[in-house]
Order: C-alpha cells, then sequence, then structure tokens
C-alpha cells in the first residue's frame, strides 16, 4: 500500500482509538475501514498535535483529544503504511524546574518501528536559542522556530508485513551460554569493503545476510555475532560541524527502529523487513544475533542539546535531573541519563526489548553502561527496578543478556556484581591477560583466576563460568594487531588533537611504534597476536573476538574511531591474499575448533581443583612451574612469567542431555611470557605418561610436527613468548 498526501484528506476524523499499545499500529477501525492508532505517552503535557506529512513535505495538524493514564491517543481512519508521522507536544516552559515543552520542535515518536531521514541539527531543532549572546542563559530561552523541515519522521509500519507464520515462529533452541563464541562487528564496517558481497549492499544489513558475509562466518565458527548498535541513531553536533558522522553509532534517539542508514532498500519503512531477512540469514547458518543497546542515554544530551524526541515530550519524566532541575544528572558522560525508576521509562526500555525478541527475531542484547540502568535514586543498586524486571519477564528472562558492568558515575565499577541471568563483559580478564603478554606483572596470581572463569569474581549465587564474556579487544580501544604495534595512541584524524581515547592501553609495540618492515619486530608482533588469540580462546568462559582481529586489521593506532566512518574502521579483506594474514585466519578457525571438539575447554562449572569423584585420581585442574611441580603458596607470589595449566577430562561435573557422564580427554598448556626461552619440565604420573603436542605459537605456521610426543618428565624447550597446548596421554 502507498500512502496518501495528509493535506488531500483535510478536516479528516480522529476518532478516540486506544491508548495501547503505543506507538503508530496500523489495524482496522472500528468500521471495517484502515487507519492507524496513534498512542504517546506525555505526562504533564497540556496539548498533543498529531502531524502527518506528505511526499511534498505537506504537514497536516490534527490534535489528540483523548487522555488515559497521561497516554494522549486517537485513531485516524485511512493512514496507511508508509505515512510519515511526528508529533508537538506543548506545556510550560520552565527550564529551571524542567519543564522544557515546545510546540515549534517537531518530535519523533519513542516508538516510532521505522525512521525517515537523517538527523541533521541545524540551529532550527534546538528548544532553546542556540546562539543566544548570554551562553550561560542561552539553554532557558526558547526558540520559536519550526523543525520540522530538518528532522527526521517517524513511518507507520505495517506488522509482520510480507513475511509467513513459520518466519514469525522462527525461535531456534540457542546455543548454551557455555558454547558461545562471540564475534562483535559493525554492520556497515563488517560489509563495506568487502569483494564477495554487490556493492549496492555494502554497509547493509542486507550486505551481512549476503552468503560472502554468511560464509565467513561459519567457516570462523562463531556461534553469535554482536552488532554494535542498530538502533535509529543521531550525530552529535560537533562531529557535524566537523565534517564527520559517528560511526559506532553509541547515540540512540529511537529504540524500535533499525537505523535508516544500513538498509539497501532505500524504500521508507522497508528497514524493517531488511533486518528480519538478515536475522532469519544468520539464524539459518545456526549464528545467533545479539543486539549492543544503548539504553542508558539519548542523542538529546545534555541541557544545550537539541529537542528530538524525550526532552520535548516530557524532559523531568524520561531524564534524571540535579536538584537544579535545569541540570542533567549525567552518569553516562554523554550529557543525559534515562531515569529508568519512571514506570513510563522501564516500560518504553522493556517494550523496545521484547519487540526486538519477538518481532524482529534477536538472541540477546548487550547493555552498554548497565550500571546507570541498574542505579535507583542515585546509588547503583542490583535491586533496582530495571534487574527486578527482566528476572521475572517471560520474554527477556529467557534471552542472552551481557551487562557492560560499569557507567561513569561514583560507585559505577560493577564488574562481578550483576545478578544471576546476566553474563558481563570482564575487564579483568582484558587487563590481565594484556599485561601478562606485554610482560608487565611479576607474578601469574591473576592470570590463574582469569583463565579458569574468574571465580573470584563470578562463584556466587548460583553463577557459572560463562558469566564471565572475556575479551582482549572490543570496538572500544586497540585492535588486537594495534596492541602490539603501539604504545600509544594516534587519534589525530579525529580532530580533537589526540586528547580523546584511553592513555591505559596496556599495549607493547614490541620495539617499534607503528607499522615497519623490520622482519625481526614484525615476526615478534605475529607471535604475540597467536599468543593473544591462543589464550582467550584456551580460557574458560565466553570468549569474545573483534571483527577483523583474526585478520590483523589496523586503525593505525587509532584507539578511538567513533568518529571514522572510512577505511580507518571498515574491514580489509584483502589482508586474506596475504599469507601471514591468512594464517592467522587459520588459527582462530582452528583454536575455535578445539573448543568446540572438548566440553574441558568450555566448562559449565566452576573448577574445584580436587577430584570430582571417589574413582578420581586427578584433580579436575593444577597449576605448575617450569620445574614440572605444582605451584605453591610462595610460587605464586614469586616473580615468574610461565606457567603450566592442566586441564582434567576425566571429571568434568556435567552430564549430557540423557544424563551420562561426560569425559573428554585432557589438556596441558603452557604459557611463558619471558624475552627468553624457557626448559619446561612436563609433569609425570598420575597426570600423563605422555604428551601430543597440539598447537605451539612460536611457529610461524602454529602447528608443531604432526603427531610429536614427548615423554612425561622431559624438559622441553619453550620459545620466548610462546603457548604450547599439548593433549595429555595414558594419564
Amino acid at each position: 500500500m502507498t500512502a496518501p498526501a495528509p493535506g488531500a484528506d483535510a478536516g479528516r476524523a480522529v476518532w478516540p482509538g486506544s491508548p495501547t499499545p503505543l506507538g503508530a499500529r496500523f489495524h482496522a477501525g472500528p468500521d471495517g475501514r484502515p487507519g492507524t492508532n496513534f498512542a504517546l505517552w506525555a505526562g504533564g503535557a497540556e496539548f498533543v498535535e498529531l502531524c502527518l506529512f506528505g511526499e511534498d513535505g505537506a504537514e497536516e495538524r490534527l490534535e489528540l483529544t483523548e487522555l488515559t493514564h497521561e497516554i494522549w491517543h486517537g485513531f485516524v481512519p485511512g493512514v496507511l503504511p508508509g505515512t510519515r508521522y511526528g508529533y508537538r507536544v506543548d506545556g510550560r516552559w520552565d527550564p529551571w524546574t524542567g519543564a522544557r515543552w515546545n510546540p515549534a520542535k517537531l518530535l519523533l515518536d519513542p516508538y516510532a518501528r521505522a525512521v525517515d531521514g537523517e538527523f541533521m541539527l541545524p540551529p532550527e531543532v534546538y528548544g532553546h536559542v542556540r546562539d543566544w549572546p548570554d551562553n550561560d542563559i542561552a539553554d532557558t530561552v526558547r526558540d520559536n522556530r519550526d523543525s520540522a523541515p530538518f528532522v527526521p519522521k517517524g513511518v507507520v509500519v505495517e506488522d509482520g508485513v510480507g513475511w509467513p507464520d513459520e518466519w514469525m515462529n522462527d525461535r531456534r533452541p540457542k546455543t548454551p551460554w557455555a558454547d558461545s563464541v562471540i564475534y562483535e562487528l559493525h554492520v556497515r564496517g563488517f560489509t563495506a569493503l568487502h569483494p564477495g558481497i554487490p556493492e549496492r549492499l555494502r554497509g547493509t544489513y542486507a550486505g551481512l545476510a549476503h552468503p560472502a558475509s554468511v560464509e565467513h562466518l561459519v567457516n570462523l565458527g562463531v556461534t553469535a555475532v554482536e552488532l554494535l548498535p542498530v538502533h535509529q541513531f543521531a550525530h552529535e553536533d560537533h562531529l557535524l560541524r566537523r565534517g564527520m558522522r559517528n560511526y559506532w553509532g553509541y547515540n540512540s534517539v529511537g529504540y524500535f527502529a533499525p537505523h535508516a542508514a544500513y538498509s539497501a532498500s532505500g524504500t521508507r519503512g522497508q528497514q524493517v523487513n531488511e533486518f528480519r531477512g538478515m536475522v532469519r540469514a544468520l539464524h539459518a547458518a545456526g549464528i545467533e544475533v545479539i543486539l549492543d543497546v544503548v539504553y542508558n542515554h539519548t542523542a538529546e544530551g545534555s541541557e544545550f542539546g537539541p529537542t528530538l524526541s524525550l526532552r520535548g515530550i516530557d524532559n523531568r519524566g524520561y531524564y534524571r535531573l540535579q536538584g537544579d532541575a535545569r541540570r542533567y544528572a549525567d552518569y553516562t558522560g554523554c550529557g543525559n541519563t534515562l531515569h529508568v525508576v519512571q514506570p513510563h521509562v522501564l516500560r518504553l526500555i522493556t517494550d523496545s526489548l521484547r519487540y526486538w525478541v519477538t518481532e524482529m527475531g534477536v538472541d540477546g542484547f548487550r547493555f552498554d553502561l548497565a550500571a546507570a540502568l541498574a542505579r535507583s535514586m542515585h546509588d547503583v543498586d542490583m535491586l533496582s527496578p530495571f534487574l527486578a524486571v527482566i528476572a521475572q519477564d517471560p520474554v527477556l528472562r529467557r534471552v542472552k543478556l551481557i551487562a557492560e558492568p560499569w557507567d561513569v558515575g561514583s560507585g559505577g565499577y560493577q564488574v562481578g556484581a550483576f545478578p544471576p541471568l546476566w553474563t558481563e563483559w570482564n575487564d579483568r580478564y582484558r587487563d590481565t591477560v594484556r599485561d601478562f603478554w606485554r610482560g608487565a606483572r611479576a607474578d601469574v596470581r591473576d592470570l590463574g583466576y582469569r583463565l579458569s572463569g574468574s571465580s573470584d569474581l563470578y562463584a556466587w549465587g548460583g553463577r557459572r563460568p560463562y558469566a564471565s564474556v572475556n575479551f582482549i579487544t572490543a570496538h572500544d580501544g586497540f585492535t588486537l594487531r594495534d596492541l602490539v604495534s603501539y604504545e600509544h595512541k594516534h587519534n589525530e584524524a579525529n580532530g580533537e588533537d589526540n586528547r580523546d581515547g584511553t592513555n591505559d592501553n596496556r599495549s607493547w609495540n614490541c620495539g617499534h611504534e607503528g607499522e615497519t618492515d623490520d622482519t625481526d619486530v614484525t615476526a615478534l608482533r605475529r607471535r604475540q597476536l597467536r599468543n593473544l588469540l591462543s589464550t582467550l580462546l584456551l580460557s574458560t568462559g565466553v570468549p569474545m573476538l573483534v571483527a577483523g582481529d583474526e585478520l590483523g586489521r589496523t586503525q593505525g593506532g587509532n584507539n578511538n574511531a567513533y568518529c571514522q566512518d572510512n577505511e580507518i574502521s571498515w574491514l580489509d579483506w584483502s589482508l586474506l591474499d596475504q599469507p601471514e594474514w591468512r594464517s592467522m585466519h587459520d588459527l582462530v578457525v582452528r583454536l575455535i575448533t578445539l573448543r568446540r571438539e572438548h566440553p574441558v575447554l568450555r566448562r559449565r562449572a566452576f573448577f574445584s581443583g580436587r577430584a570430582q569423584s571417589d574413582q578420581g585420581l586427578l584433580r579436575d585442574l593444577a597449576w605448575f612451574t617450569a620445574d614440572g611441580h605444582e605451584m605453591t603458596d610462595s610460587d605464586w607470589h614469586s616473580p615468574n612469567a610461565t606457567l603450566g595449566m592442566y586441564l582434567s577430562g576425566c571429571d568434568i561435573p556435567q552430564r549430557d542431555a540423557l544424563g551420562r557422564e561426560i569425559i573428554d580427554e585432557s589438556f596441558f598448556v603452557v604459557l611463558h611470557s619471558g624475552h627468553l626461552p624457557v626448559s619446561f619440565t612436563l609433569p609425570g604420573l598420575p597426570w600423563a605418561e605422555e604428551y601430543e603436542l597440539v598447537l605451539d605459537t612460536a611457529l610461524e605456521d602454529q602447528t608443531g610436527p604432526p603427531g610429536t610426543r614427548e615423554a612425561a618428565e622431559q624438559a622441553v624447550a619453550v620459545g620466548a613468548r610462546s603457548v604450547r597446548v599439548y593433549q595429555v596421554r595414558g594419564a
């Protein structure tokens, strides 16, 4: 169906309609004619107009007079899918008390399923007079210029259009957490340069659904993609003034709408179906879809930011304000914080989450700055309304939930504190592994915890090792290749005089800053990459890779490429044609395969350090020094760059679906970060009679001679800065 020009039906009726569901819902009206019900929560507002827009941009304003429980609503006959719309909301203008209503500003429906257009942020979209001579009070002076010509509009979307019933029922069994391998990627960056994807599909949902994209993911062996934000977002004003754009997307403004710029169709509202098609293609390949979501703040920023949606609907109702209600409480570092303890804000978030699960098919969420969502009135509270609602919700408690367990406010660092059901990004893992391989740690105490699932953080409340999402790199910071190539950030391209981005990189450049032709340096860097990747994929917990790290992707030392929507951030697929990086990719495939084939490498319960049954002869986990003896307390506290880890597959405390005990091979892993080789004595009986070499990162081709075996109690030469993995024989 196509939308008629709103002006063609002047004086059209607005029937009472219904206050539920919120948003714009197309359906048959009480007389059988099709139309759309509009419902907007606007607590404290005095007047609400629904604004419909024709193909020529002509605006028709319809007053909503029905008000139920602070929800303004009405059914408009003849409004069909594809119609563009927005709201104007009026009330008091009194910024000193937090009241910032301004009917001159067209507002995006928070429940809009699709958005047409981009936010470009000229002065007209600000609720206050941005260029007022006195900057100290500029945000208190109302701007009466019309913003409608300069802001995107919501689009009426038909629910489930174009999809058969089996699509809506496509809820395949999820990969268990313990078996998961997450691959963080950017829809645009992953596909923008892929030679196997048609040019018209690059940078889009359809591009990610293309067989060339799916093939790479399947061959790699990952079980889930974690997409950087795909909610409709806006570009910050300071970036637009510099001719740049927000690339990462952590600047949401529409929590139900797939970001329109990632759609290849170019047809209004079709991004919804295109996104669904992408999810379906990934599901068909056995890959789950996890969304990185930003519910802690919005693109409207501080009191000096634009009026795009929530600020103009009810500023005091949606945002946390300071005691001086003119100012925002900012726990996010982005200018504002959503007031999640408010019932209507909590409803907005949970309605959005359920929509993406039940209608868009996604399998889970990673919550940006999740500690901000867990705050009650001020402090982080693990009994907060948000966490309580998620725990009891019959839809949301069944999906994958990942917390970024911190925010920038006081008491915001909460690693290890989130309740059961939640997993967490474990930055303690990141920092420990980085420090070990760059030689910055004097001992291996913390490393033992990180390799074995971080029980010091997560062994409480029934949590499991997979509560720890282990990562060494993420979108924010150096790529893995840059981590071994740069000791300092190089963010000059961002236009902020290299002030942005963290200075705490815990990186080592292997003796030369940046790219070099020195073969010794480049060989060492590749070995360090093999060490880091091997450590990550052999550790207990859920590993997270960043797209391109398996290819040796570089950002030229930029550790904050949030504004680089270009080759700095996009994956360079030509790296696969270079033997050294193809070899790196193949190592990742081999490690993921090894992990998938051996339950001992993806345990569902913490190690106990003892035998799991009366018949068991060996402890499930043991640690060894280079002389082949078990670690003592003094060994853990002594300077040491070498650690042996014995993983017993004989007594894994888990059973299969039929109740049978799971028995696996046992493995012995040696990690050595010293700059010289070390002689390591392999433990004798009862641990093993013989050891078969599976992997040696000291070798450029990443494999030892096939079938190489070493006798127990034999001293073997472990190369400088390397990992060796042995399969145990005869224990």
